[in-house]
């Protein structure tokens, strides 16, 4: 019995929404990246991106457990010297709600060619979805 590998032509995407009000991000998060790189998928195989569209509505009432929301940092850095910058989840929870999911999720996928294209068929909206959102 010879192994069956996934064709690009096979893959058939989807959308998905979660409502993210009132659930704990490292649950939305995993959810989430798991649909969007097909593991619900019988066809799947790590080396295809066969994943599915997923949007998530209602970012900024998504829940963080324990102090998470003071204690946990996000850093960056603006490449000079010094340039080390952190914000906390509650800070960016008030003024960009949709990062905190977005760089959850983006952990939480495969750190290669494919987590590009993966992170791009994920939308994610602060309060309720847009109108004009295909599918959705």
């Amino acid at each position: 019995m010879k192994t069956y590998s996934a064709k690009a032509s096979e893959i058939k995407r989807q959308w998905h929404k979660i409502d993210a009000s009132g659930r704990v991000l490292g649950k939305v998060a995993t959810e989430a990246a798991g649909l969007l790189m097909g593991k619900h998928k019988p066809i799947f195989s790590r080396n295809m991106d066969g994943g599915d569209f997923v949007v998530i509505t209602n970012a900024a009432r998504v829940k963080l457990t324990g102090n998470k929301s003071q204690q946990k940092l996000y850093y960056r850095h603006s490449g000079y010297p010094g340039g080390l910058k952190s914000t906390s989840p509650e800070k960016l929870l008030k003024t960009e709600p949709t990062r905190v999911i977005e760089y959850a999720v983006k952990g939480m996928l495969p750190k290669n060619r494919l987590q590009d294209r993966m992170m791009k068929r994920l939308k994610v909206y602060a309060g309720e979805a847009q109108t004009g959102a295909k599918g959705a």
